[in-house]
């Protein structure tokens, strides 16, 4: 018997999620040539872009975890990064994009407490935050007056913000209070594990609060809080935070509601390649099922490399690295563009996770997107991360220019920016 939805969810989406969800595989396809792998991966998805069809992205789980386990002692790193950026060539081009934009971590307070957290405090606790109505407001003016277009807002579940007594009543405020201040701008906006928290503690159904975001100008969501979509992993790293089931749950009703979002996987921890393969399907079964129903589904994929600096000594030393590993994380972002195939046309790397010089080395790897200035960011800085907090327009464009590719400024959507 199926388990009931948990309070907020439509059990409509709780149900198709389940459906939704690719387990972890249990054992990798049997030893294959990674051409071999790259052809049958290629096949399979072309298989799966007939939309009128049956087809499971969970039938590809195996030979994504032989492709994910392999090293740099397979020798084949050059040929992966070639077959992904030949197919970012093909489903983007060679032109590289970024937003100009504005991070707002509106209060590190929360209630949740993430293993690998280092942003989250409890109110009063030193290094605890909470910007006012005066700050916030002067903060996304600027922005604009920068040449932003979007403000990204996020930030920890704090059970104080509230406006008689209601947690959705202030995020409407907030938004609103942010349109007001800049007019017309883009407001990206709460992670799936926020909306389900202003759902659950409102008494409100999901619908409802989106709804009524979307009536004060929420425009698209930030796909966080999905880390990796394995429950042995969320059990290490989040055991409080929503399950991945929940996570899917979730997006399928910003999907179902026009709402288009990022996707994101946090890696470089204790995940395994079952997982990944896991996390990576999971997105394709997604974004299918919202083709399948002419919705907008994801507009990107970012990788998120974990940065440990800052995290518990338990979780740091079972890790054994403070900072990404580039290479892996490189070889992944090759391994993700294959595995996303036709389903994701924008990858994106992390500038502030892998500095920089990273994130345009990434480029060349199946990257397509540089993603955003973001003028400010407090959740993986005080993680511990050396990627800066505010890169200029001028300082992406030269990045991907230092590489012979054209680049452009672009909207949070995709279309051409200011």
């Amino acid at each position: 018997m199926s388990s009931p939805s948990p309070s907020g969810l439509a059990p409509w989406a709780w149900r198709r999620a389940g459906a939704l969800l690719v387990p972890a595989p249990l054992c990798p396809a049997g030893a294959s040539s990674l051409q071999q792998l790259l052809e049958d991966i290629a096949a399979a998805h072309v298989e799966g872009l007939d939309l009128e069809k049956s087809w499971q992205p969970a039938s590809l789980a195996t030979k994504a975890w032989a492709l994910l386990g392999r090293s740099p002692s397979d020798g084949d790193d050059e040929e992966l990064r070639l077959a992904a950026d030949n197919l970012r060539v093909e489903l983007a081009g060679d032109t590289v994009t970024y937003v100009v934009n504005r991070n707002l971590n509106v209060s590190n307070h929360c209630v949740k407490h993430c293993s690998f957290c280092a942003f989250r405090r409890d109110a009063g606790e030193p290094g605890a935050y909470w910007l006012s109505e005066a700050e916030l407001a002067a903060k996304a003016e600027e922005a604009q007056q920068l040449g932003a277009t979007e403000l990204c807002i996020q930030g920890g579940l704090n059970p104080l913000a509230t406006i008689n007594g209601s947690q959705l009543a202030y995020a409407e405020r907030l938004l609103e209070l942010l349109q007001r201040a800049a007019p017309g701008i883009h407001l990206h906006a709460f992670s799936p594990q926020e909306l389900l928290f202003f759902a659950q503690q409102d008494g409100l159904e999901l619908d409802v609060v989106l709804e009524r975001l979307q009536a004060v100008g929420l425009a698209s969501i930030p796909g966080t809080a999905a880390e990796v979509l394995s429950e042995p992993v969320r059990r290490v790293l989040c055991p409080e935070k929503l399950s991945a089931r929940a996570w899917v749950a979730v997006m399928l009703q910003v999907h179902h509601h026009g709402l288009a979002a990022t996707s994101t996987l946090m890696a470089g921890h204790v995940e395994s390649p079952a997982d990944l393969a896991a996390h990576l399907l999971t997105l394709v079964a997604l974004q299918r099922h919202a083709w399948q129903q002419k919705q907008a589904g994801f507009s990107e994929f970012v990788l998120l490399p974990f940065v440990g600096e800052a995290a518990p000594a338990s979780l740091r030393a079972r890790v054994g690295r403070d900072q990404p590993d580039r290479s892996a994380m490189l070889r992944l972002t090759a391994q993700a563009r294959v595995l996303l195939g036709p389903w994701f046309r924008n990858h994106q790397p992390s500038w502030v996770k892998l500095t920089l010089a990273g994130a345009a080395e990434a480029l060349r790897w199946g990257c397509n997107d540089l993603g955003g200035t973001l003028m400010e960011e407090h959740i993986t800085t005080m993680a511990g991360a050396t990627g800066g907090t505010y890169q200029t327009p001028q300082a992406l464009e030269n990045a991907a220019l230092s590489l012979g590719r054209p680049v452009r400024r672009r909207s949070t959507l995709y279309g051409v920016g200011r």
